[in-house]
């Protein structure tokens, strides 16, 4: 059996990365736990991180914590709103598996990060998934936001939905890689209704115009790929990268037509399985087909 990692896939002579959703590495993994994110980022895989701002308290100030849900009765140990929790409340936290069962991990905080992240593979990329706007980002929170990616920027991406909260924060990093997400605020649905496809990536550069990767929902990339539209040649004719997200199983047809297409990512919760499909892993150059 193979031991090397699942870091990509290549298919027809096109190098595809695999984006480890949540920080999973396997399907049945628990998300954002601190273990797969140094893992993943110490052998050279991309992994995704959401972003939720957290409350301030007596000894510490707001900033942001490593969930995606506002709620943290669930997925962690604690209860109520995350925007509401200190840091000192959120450290004493554990995260749940998922059948929710209290695990050995605690909830992580960003700007903890970078005391973890102390062996990062050159390849590395940490995309950190900001699930705020704009109007959530004052002074005080940019500022604990530059304190906690600068150790690491030059192994991150911002991607967020809102392209002024990608260039307000991203400003304040130079460092930081910019990405992109213009498939929020019902654009999936709207594009596909009206079929508008060269306006939308029109729009998506002019809106984000430093954006080195394009993050999109697989339900628009399909739909408009069986109306004869291919976006992600389209976005690469721009000069911009395409990751597809996300896909749940490794069994999912639609991830052999991800491939077709030729993104340069897809995010996955399953990225062994993936990998295994599709074939034996070869070190760092990812599992080939012919």
């Amino acid at each position: 059996m193979s031991t090397a990692e699942p870091i990509a896939v290549t298919s027809n002579g096109h190098r595809t990365r695999l984006k480890w959703h949540r920080a999973r590495k396997r399907a049945d993994d628990p998300p954002f736990t601190r273990s797969r994110i140094v893992e993943g980022m110490a052998v050279g895989a991309s992994v995704e991180v959401d972003l939720v701002i957290h409350g301030s308290g007596s000894s510490a100030a707001r900033g942001f914590a490593i969930l995606h849900d506002r709620d943290l009765a669930g997925t962690t140990t604690g209860f109520g709103d995350v925007a509401e929790a200190p840091a000192d409340y959120l450290r004493s936290l554990s995260l749940r598996d998922n059948d929710g069962h209290r695990i050995d991990e605690p909830v992580t905080l960003l700007d903890e990060l970078g005391g973890l992240l102390t062996d990062i593979h050159p390849k590395a990329l940490l995309q950190l998934d900001l699930k705020q706007s704009a109007r959530d980002l004052d002074e005080s929170i940019v500022r604990a936001f530059v304190g906690a990616v600068t150790p690491f920027a030059e192994h991150a991406i911002l991607s967020c939905g809102d392209a002024d909260a990608v260039r307000i924060l991203t400003d304040a990093v130079p460092r930081l890689r910019v990405g992109f997400d213009p498939c929020h605020h019902g654009a999936v649905d709207r594009v596909r209704r009206w079929r508008t496809y060269r306006r939308f990536v029109d729009h998506a550069v002019a809106a984000s115009p430093r954006a080195e990767v394009i993050y999109l929902d697989r339900r628009l990339v399909l739909t408009v790929a069986d109306r004869g539209t291919d976006l992600v040649a389209a976005f690469h004719a721009a000069g911009r990268e395409i990751d597809i997200y996300t896909f749940g199983r490794a069994d999912d047809p639609a991830i052999d037509r991800a491939l077709e297409l030729r993104a340069d990512a897809i995010t996955t919760d399953d990225p062994h399985g993936v990998a295994q499909r599709f074939g034996s892993a070869t070190g760092g150059s990812g599992v080939s087909r012919p």
